[in-house]
């Protein structure tokens, strides 16, 4: 999990619960839950910034459901991320066998055998036998 997210007003140092953005097209301002990820357009409101949030005359606010309770990992999510380790995992085994030395390549060159792989950050380590 990463670090909990702080509210994107100065100087305030409260958790953010909510998550601000604006459609400029339709003038309209959309405050709703917290996003998944923090984005660069967006802005995280902590409780009383978003409670007391007012927009240029002439917009709309738009307040979306907000949870009652922070929404926990389910075991659905465990689940999930489980099983896109094993999949990423088997990904190897079912193609040709990586060579015992590294060719060299160009830096603009795909490496051998990740034809249709994506080389992610997660590693599988095998129990010590």
């Amino acid at each position: 999990m990463g670090a909990i997210r702080q509210c994107s007003r100065s100087a305030c140092r409260q958790s953010a619960v909510a998550t601000l953005t604006y459609v400029y097209a339709d003038s309209t301002a959309v405050l709703g839950p917290l996003a998944t990820f923090a984005e660069p357009h967006c802005y995280d409101l902590c409780e009383q910034h978003a409670d007391s949030l007012t927009v240029p005359r002439g917009w709309e606010v738009l307040r979306l459901a907000m949870p009652t309770t922070p929404q926990q990992p389910g075991p659905d999510d465990l689940l999930a991320l489980a099983n896109a380790v094993r999949d990423a995992a088997a990904l190897p085994a079912q193609g040709q066998q990586p060579p015992a030395q590294r060719a060299p390549h160009s830096a603009l060159e795909a490496p051998a055998g990740a034809e249709g792989t994506r080389r992610g950050h997660l590693r599988v380590l095998r129990e010590p036998s």
